[in-house]
């Protein structure tokens, strides 16, 4: 197989210090290396990690001014990767999103495949204004026509596509690592009081649903502490740490970016809330199924898709209030937990991902290859 040059564009940087793209990002970035490519991944000159090189990746640094100017910023900082990228002849450009990288897509380097990941319905997202939205189906649109290639990171999001625009995009999930002897090991007891606690973790943004879980807790006659990890600096996060300030049992974490603690907060909780409403297959979803957490997620497409049957349900915060009153950790919510876990070994795990996105990469870097000597010789 052919050793293909490739970058990974549309993310803060690796390693991951923000969310799924960046997570996924670098799981791809070393598995490609790794198997003989030669990988470069554009980060924000803001992000902390300031090498030249992580794990056989290459890093280029490009200027991005969103934390001057705010969100304007994301688009300055894609066209500043697009141009970089023009420069370096790569074989195959793979754009994880478009929100802000598609209204260029005139300027996506002409020679190269353009791969993009087609995110999760962002359009769809709450916590943007309806003149925003606006923007990002018209982004949308642009993304379909100017990249050559697709990938859903959910069956849902494929499906849409097919529906709407009409055209085929691959199907590769996020992945995750079975939770190992090994990081247990690392946890002290202290850290890991089993079945003690709820656990939520997600951005605090409206469409995750924490305030919907947080109030169902809050009504409920539970003892149990509630642990809620995130950075509340926002706005929304600020509005749901004074809402539920008189709850003693609510215990505001932070964001955490360390795996192992979090993947052993999700394994030692008595029940893991997973709120996220838009978007495709959840990374931190997956690390719960992974992590043997027994999970409630909110019932929608997403994650009824990966979760089937091997979950609890909620719409709404009265749903919520009874999960938590009556959940229990018998045998059926066992065998719940284990077929998540048979779902990670054989449909989500890191090894069968990395080979899916190498195997399309190199699938789309032959058509764009055999369409332009096909147009050679014409």
């Amino acid at each position: 197989m052919k050793s293909l040059k490739i970058a990974i564009l549309g993310t803060r940087g690796i390693p991951n210090h923000y969310g799924g793209f960046e997570h996924i990002s670098e799981y791809v970035s070393a598995g490609l290396v790794k198997r003989g490519h030669s990988v470069t991944v554009y980060n924000s000159h803001n992000h902390p990690y300031t090498a030249n090189t992580w794990n056989g990746v290459n890093i280029r640094h490009c200027y991005d001014p969103e934390y001057v100017v705010g969100t304007a910023g994301q688009f300055i900082y894609d066209l500043n990767c697009l141009m970089d990228a023009r420069r370096q002849k790569f074989d195959v450009v793979l754009l994880m999103g478009y929100t802000s990288s598609s209204v260029w897509g005139r300027l996506y380097p002409a020679s190269s495949a353009i791969i993009t990941n087609m995110d999760g319905l962002e359009w769809k997202r709450s916590k943007y204004s309806k003149p925003v939205q606006q923007f990002l189906k018209y982004a949308e649109k642009l993304a379909v026509k100017h990249s050559q290639f697709y990938i859903s990171d959910s069956r849902v999001i494929k499906e849409y596509l097919e529906s709407k625009y009409h055209i085929h995009s691959e199907y590769i999930p996020y992945g995750a690592d079975v939770y190992t002897e090994q990081e247990r090991e690392q946890v002290s007891k202290s850290d890991a009081l089993k079945e003690d606690y709820f656990l939520l973790m997600a951005r605090m943004e409206p469409e995750n649903n924490i305030e919907t879980i947080l109030e169902g807790f809050n009504n409920s006659n539970s003892r149990r502490e509630f642990v809620v990890l995130g950075d509340t600096g926002n706005r929304f996060g600020q509005f749901i740490r004074h809402r539920f300030k008189n709850d003693e049992r609510i215990s505001f974490r932070g964001a955490i970016f360390d795996n192992t603690k979090v993947r052993a907060l999700q394994n030692n909780s008595y029940l893991y809330f997973h709120g996220h409403s838009v978007g495709g297959t959840n990374p931190s979803l997956l690390e719960a199924m992974a992590s043997e957490a027994l999970i409630a997620a909110h019932n929608n497409p997403f994650n009824k898709s990966v979760l089937n049957a091997d979950a609890f349900y909620f719409s709404n915060a009265h749903e919520v209030r009874e999960i938590v009153e009556t959940v229990q950790r018998t045998g059926n919510e066992q065998l719940m937990v284990r077929n998540n876990l048979n779902k990670i070994a054989f449909q989500f795990n890191w090894g069968k991902i990395v080979d899916e996105y190498e195997s399309f990469i190199v699938e789309c870097y032959e058509r764009k290859n055999s369409e332009r000597i096909t147009a050679a010789r014409g």
